[in-house]
């Protein structure tokens, strides 16, 4: 039975936690997937490289509304996805040889505990003082009757298709659907989504969620409040049975896309025989130091939290290796500003509370919201959706929300984490800094004005 310092389960931010001042440690790291986990190889990175593709394709389509008549020839689909992965999948073995050569065990079979503070992996038991448990989260697929009889996708295959399919039925209104809906849909596939809930993105504030709807309707067939109740095998592709306000219903499409969230590791890790505390959901339990119940064990990323973000993660990893190496300092993070963003078209971004969970709270704000049509930068898009969206507290005036819904979102919403993250009230934000123009940043300075 090996014996190590320090036994990392988990090589995409898990692998984060190695640096100069882990060399003195003897180290493992398990994984049975590939080194830089979901972000790298079938989440954030490749489905942003395909997105920026499908941007240039509506980019191009749309252009005469600018006075720029142009068409798309034709979208090479492999020379998309080779494009992506064949920058991506050098780095699994290149990472490996890389800890290898540093001193770093590396287990490529799953590892699962026997006991706490005992991993079996294959045929070996190994033990540690410490273990740092990253191994993330898959796709969840629902108990739909017929859905095990069909082939379909999820985010970690349906990039790696081999053939653009011109149609395709998406389960789910979420992230995947949005973003994915939105670059098979440029590529020229026919997409139907089909959301049990009123509205896609239901967890974003209720003005983009609707906003997005309205646009992402115009593009796709969007089928709202409407349920699966069957799949099966059809031709070449499938049919779903759905059931919605219209009655019943049969969708056909070549292929389907499953996006009903995701689930955590734990269960494939066996994580209660290894003494884990785990909550309704099956996330790893922590305290604010990402210390589990079992002493000299720690939790981090998607396995532990409810955010499934790359970027919280990251932060996570920092938090926990210093942990780690510092027990007499031990250090915490607070998840209080906690932003995201969705690279879908129109591109949305959001941090803190949304209107419905003020009101649900009972938390007294202030709402300001500003177009971008409102804007000199705003003209020369010609941009007639997009908007930008202030919660703030009207007793000490900071933010208690933000919410972007169009071009470059995700970096506009930037300077306003910043500020919540800083406790800077508006004004300060606002009249205190001076903004470009006419940049689209105008957009942000004027919301913060109209307070």
């Amino acid at each position: 039975m090996a014996h190590y310092d320090l036994v990392i389960l988990g090589a995409g931010s898990g692998n984060m936690l190695l640096s100069e001042e882990t060399a003195r440690l003897k180290v493992a790291v398990v994984d049975p997937g590939r080194f830089g986990g979901t972000c790298l190889n079938r989440g954030c990175i490749p489905s942003k490289m395909f997105v920026v593709a499908a941007d240039v394709a509506v980019g191009t389509r749309t252009g005469a509304r600018l006075g720029v008549h142009a068409t798309v020839d034709r979208v090479d689909w492999k020379a998309i996805r080779d494009r992506v992965f064949g920058r991506i999948d050098p780095l699994h073995d290149s990472a490996v040889d890389y800890r290898r050569a540093n001193g770093v065990d590396v287990y490529t079979e799953p590892g699962r505990f026997t006991a706490p503070k005992v991993l079996r992996v294959g045929a070996e038991e190994i033990t540690a003082d410490m273990f740092v448990v990253a191994v993330g989260a898959r796709p969840r697929v629902p108990d739909v009757p017929g859905l095990d009889a069909v082939p379909y996708h999820t985010s970690d295959t349906v990039m790696r298709m081999d053939e653009l399919p011109a149609s395709m039925a998406v389960i789910g209104g979420g992230f995947v659907a949005a973003e994915l809906g939105y670059v098979f849909g440029a590529f020229g596939t026919d997409v139907t989504i089909v959301q049990r809930g009123p509205r896609l993105l239901m967890a974003e504030d209720e003005a983009v969620s609707e906003r997005f709807t309205e646009l992402a309707a115009q593009r796709h067939r969007v089928l709202l409040e409407t349920a699966v109740t069957s799949v099966a095998a059809h031709g070449g592709g499938v049919a779903l049975t759905v059931s919605g306000p219209a009655g019943e219903e049969v969708v056909e499409a070549e292929t389907l896309l499953v996006s009903a969230g995701r689930r955590p590791n734990t269960d494939l890790l066996d994580a209660t025989a290894g003494g884990l505390a785990l909550d309704e959901h099956g996330h790893i339990v922590t305290d604010d130091a990402y210390r589990t119940s079992v002493p000299g064990v720690w939790a981090l990323g998607d396995v532990a939290n409810h955010f499934q973000l790359k970027h919280m993660a990251n932060a996570e990893a920092r938090v926990v290796r210093h942990n780690l190496l510092h027990p007499e300092d031990v250090r915490t993070l607070s998840n209080k500003v906690a932003p995201h963003a969705v690279f879908t078209s129109p591109q949305i971004a959001s941090v803190g509370l949304t209107e419905q969970e003020a009101r649900r709270l009972g938390v007294a704000y202030l709402v300001s919201v500003r177009d971008y049509a409102q804007t000199a930068y705003g003209w020369a898009l010609e941009d007639t959706t997009s908007f930008v969206k202030l919660l703030v507290s009207p007793a000490d005036r900071t933010i208690l929300g933000a919410h972007i819904i169009g071009p470059q979102a995700a970096t506009l919403i930037q300077q306003l984490i910043q500020a919540m993250s800083l406790g800077l009230t508006v004004d300060q934000v606002a009249r205190d800094t001076i903004y470009i123009h006419p940049a689209l940043t105008e957009v942000v300075e004027q919301a913060l004005l109209e307070v």
